[in-house]
């Protein structure tokens, strides 16, 4: 079922980063909703999907979304690039933002919005050390059986036959927990949409996000948990498609200013 929300140009192409342990087939349910609308993007983060080779290191991490992101410019030189991640993908994205604050026409936080440090680091901890305690055999059976109760078939089976991916798990949330902070996203001009599931505990520290960024805005997602794309797929596109068209409306403003007209 497509989005309720149909804008008439969308002139937007979105770069989907995706959370810890998944891989770019997580975006599987948004796929539908967001093609035809959209152009997309999906990016792998190291340690994960094609790239389960690689180390993961938030430094390859920017390398990484810088090509698809560069990418994504060269394809249609009109279209507005807005860099979208979810969970340990928002962090990625963030590191990214702050790196190359005037890359990006929009940047989207998907279910990461919590500051990892102090008592807000202990969610982070608490997923690496699960993931450690249990093992990759365990997690997987653990993570089928509770992705298939919570999900219908056709829309979490696209999902997991992209697989797990557990190994980087504990690096990755070190990193995070390490280096990210909302002041990251101080410098960063581009329109900000912080999108959570109202039950994620990931979102108890949007506040400090929304004073180190004083343009972001933030969607709340009813009936949703950390996997808001998941929980409500299609109101989660539609929050997409509704930034992604005002961020293009405002990026061909500003060319319009550039040219003169």
């Amino acid at each position: 079922m497509p989005p309720s929300w149909h804008p008439r140009h969308v002139r937007a192409h979105l770069v989907l980063v995706h959370g810890s342990r998944l891989a770019s087939s997580q975006w599987a349910p948004q796929l539908p909703l967001l093609r035809g609308h959209v152009d997309l993007t999906l990016v792998d983060l190291p340690g994960h999907g094609t790239r389960a080779a690689e180390a993961f290191t938030l430094d390859r991490c920017v390398e990484v979304i810088d090509e698809a992101v560069r990418a994504a410019a060269r394809a249609v030189p009109r279209r507005a690039v807005v860099l979208v991640g979810h969970s340990l993908g928002g962090y990625a994205a963030m590191t990214y933002a702050a790196a190359h604050p005037d890359a990006l026409d929009g940047l989207v936080l998907a279910d990461s919005s919590a500051t990892p440090t102090g008592p807000g680091a202990a969610v982070y901890r608490g997923v690496a050390a699960l993931t450690d305690r249990l093992g990759p055999t365990r997690m997987t059976r653990v993570n089928d059986r509770v992705l298939r109760r919570l999900y219908p078939a056709e829309r979490i089976e696209p999902v997991i036959a992209g697989g797990y991916y557990f190994a980087p798990t504990g690096a990755a949330w070190r990193e995070v927990m390490a280096r990210c902070r909302p002041a990251m996203l101080d410098g960063v001009g581009c329109p900000v949409l912080l999108l959570n599931g109202r039950f994620d505990q990931m979102r108890l520290g949007v506040r400090a996000f929304r004073r180190a960024c004083p343009q972001a805005r933030e969607v709340v997602l009813s009936r949703a948990g950390h996997l808001a794309g998941l929980d409500q797929p299609v109101a989660f596109a539609e929050a997409l498609l509704r930034f992604a068209h005002d961020v293009a409306e405002l990026a061909d403003g500003v060319a319009d200013s550039a040219r003169g007209g």
